[in-house]
């Protein structure tokens, strides 16, 4: 049987990714091109970098046969934007899978970043063959999370936003508030302790998955954290999001 390739685009808060995927093996198989995302985040600026960036996708040869996905930084349900994270607000409540297939000239999957992420890790990375519930968490500017149970993804979980000590999750504990507040480390790890202890004692996972760039610097945190769930670094990290939404486009 050939191989089956999809192509994955990748729309998040300071970067549009894309690139021609094998779906046999996660792999890419096109240089992974990007494009700076608009400042502000509005829904024509947006439209055009992927539709700029698609055309980049490929070199020279012919993409027109290959189905798309794009993931997406929003919880998305029937193909409408139900939030907005890091981009315009103006992305709330509109039919974005429609307006993609129209700015992009085709049929695409439309999914959440983190639920194609976790799809990445499911079927090529580090939550391959795992049984039961794992938990796939995206350390960033927020915290994105995807619910794997056997093999099925459950869609749209905000675990970034549950409240914990009067705050939004992600506000404490994303990598982002390392930067901001100017956190070591050993601090760092303490809150992360604190979330993932929470969202342990809430859903009773089998394994952790931590996606995101800061993954490949696991060992700095990880190893901090003092947890009855096996916790471990997603393999894929800022490819994930491609990877997996191209997955989902054959589907």
């Amino acid at each position: 049987m050939a191989t089956q390739h999809a192509i994955g685009i990748d729309v998040g808060g300071t970067g549009i990714k894309g690139a021609i995927v094998d779906l046999a093996t996660g792999a890419l198989l096109s240089e992974r091109r990007k494009v700076r995302t608009p400042d502000g985040g509005k829904p024509a600026d947006i439209l055009t970098a992927a539709t700029e960036l698609l055309e980049t996708i490929g070199g020279d040869g012919d993409i027109e046969g290959l189905v798309l996905g794009v993931c997406f930084p929003a919880i998305v349900k029937r193909g409408r934007t139900l939030s907005a994270a890091n981009i315009s607000d103006e992305w709330i409540g509109l039919p974005a899978e429609e307006l993609f297939e129209q700015s992009l000239g085709r049929d695409i999957h439309f999914v959440n970043d983190a639920d194609a992420a976790g799809i990445a890790e499911m079927r090529f990375g580090a939550a391959k063959d795992v049984d039961g519930l794992v938990i796939l968490t995206t350390l960033g500017t927020g915290i994105g999370s995807a619910f794997l149970y056997d093999g099925v993804l459950i869609p749209n979980t905000e675990l970034g936003h549950l409240e914990l000590d009067g705050d939004d999750a992600e506000h404490r504990a994303a990598y982002s508030a390392m930067e901001r507040e100017e956190l070591s480390w050993e601090q760092w790890s303490e809150r992360l302790q604190r979330y993932y202890a929470h969202v342990e004692f809430l859903f009773s996972p089998d394994l952790f998955v931590v996606g995101g760039g800061v993954s490949k610097h696991q060992e700095h945190f990880l190893p901090r954290l003092d947890m009855k769930t096996p916790i471990v670094p997603a393999v894929h990290r800022n490819n994930a999001g491609i990877i997996g939404a191209a997955a989902l486009a054959l589907d």
